[in-house]
């Protein structure tokens, strides 16, 4: 009887910690000015900076460097770079190099390349978490709620009919039955948003819904790339700040791919 009492408890607190971050982080959002808005961001990143440098075995002094650095290389980056380049290199890494990556089960490289690729993932989504929140704070909740549709979806429908693994190397408990049921979720989605809420034209709802299916793509893409890292370092969480969610990482591994494909969509929706 100890097994299921420890099941429980244990999904008891990823609810009460769901809960409590998702509120904090909806308050937040919506709460602060965009100047706050990017400090928070910037703390965040910080976090996953620390996991990324465990992550890529980075010695305890060299960790702490990686994460005090990438903060305010993420904050030049927002100063010095044109919306238009950081939306291009993360269009080329999110739909060409990672499910490359990912196929030809690169190994994630330690020292100058782990940081490199690190900073690759983490300083583009706070550019972008930034950029979205001054367009809109509902455009950047959209998105991030598209991302938390799409991984609630394949959860609920790859544990009721889930049969065939979608990448048994990487994630095992992942299933084309839960990925189809999450691209359900996300096509009902976009569609209630682009014709209800925006009222927008029949073409421009199905542009909004392609826009959408490519967001749910790459959010497995991050969640899969964030897997791989991990599996890589033989760990299974990649932190501990939140109980019963492991780390920052683990909360935000579909947003690194999210939310710089989202600011690219934004561009093109803008001059279309």
């Amino acid at each position: 009887m100890a097994a299921p009492a420890n099941n429980s408890s244990g999904a008891k607190q990823r609810i009460f910690t769901g809960l409590i971050l998702g509120g904090a982080a909806l308050a937040a959002l919506l709460g602060l000015p965009t100047t706050a808005w990017g400090a928070l961001t910037l703390a965040v990143v910080a976090l996953g900076a620390w996991e990324w440098a465990a992550l890529v075995k980075f010695s305890p002094r060299m960790q702490l460097a990686y994460a005090l650095a990438t903060p305010f290389l993420a904050l030049a980056l927002y100063s010095a770079v044109p919306k238009e380049a950081v939306a291009v290199v993360s269009l080329l890494l999110w739909l060409f190099l990672v499910p490359l990556w990912l196929a030809r089960a690169w190994a994630v490289p330690g020292g100058g390349g782990g940081a490199l690729l690190g900073w690759l993932l983490l300083t583009p989504t706070a550019y972008a978490a930034v950029q979205l929140h001054a367009t809109s704070p509902n455009l950047l909740l959209a998105c991030i709620l598209l991302a938390v549709i799409a991984d609630s979806a394949a959860y609920f429908s790859g544990r009721r009919f889930g049969r065939h693994k979608l990448a048994p190397r990487i994630s095992p408990g992942k299933s084309w039955e839960g990925a189809m049921g999450a691209a359900l979720a996300v096509t009902v989605y976009a569609l209630g948003v682009g014709c209800f809420a925006l009222r927008e034209t029949f073409g421009r709802c199905a542009l909004l819904l392609g826009f959408a299916l490519a967001l749910f793509v790459a959010s497995i893409l991050g969640d899969l790339f964030e897997s791989h890292a991990k599996r890589q370092a033989g760990i299974k969480d990649s932190g501990h700040w939140l109980p019963g969610h492991g780390g920052v990482l683990d909360r935000i591994d579909s947003l690194t791919a999210v939310l710089p494909l989202a600011l690219c969509f934004l561009l093109l929706w803008q001059k279309i």
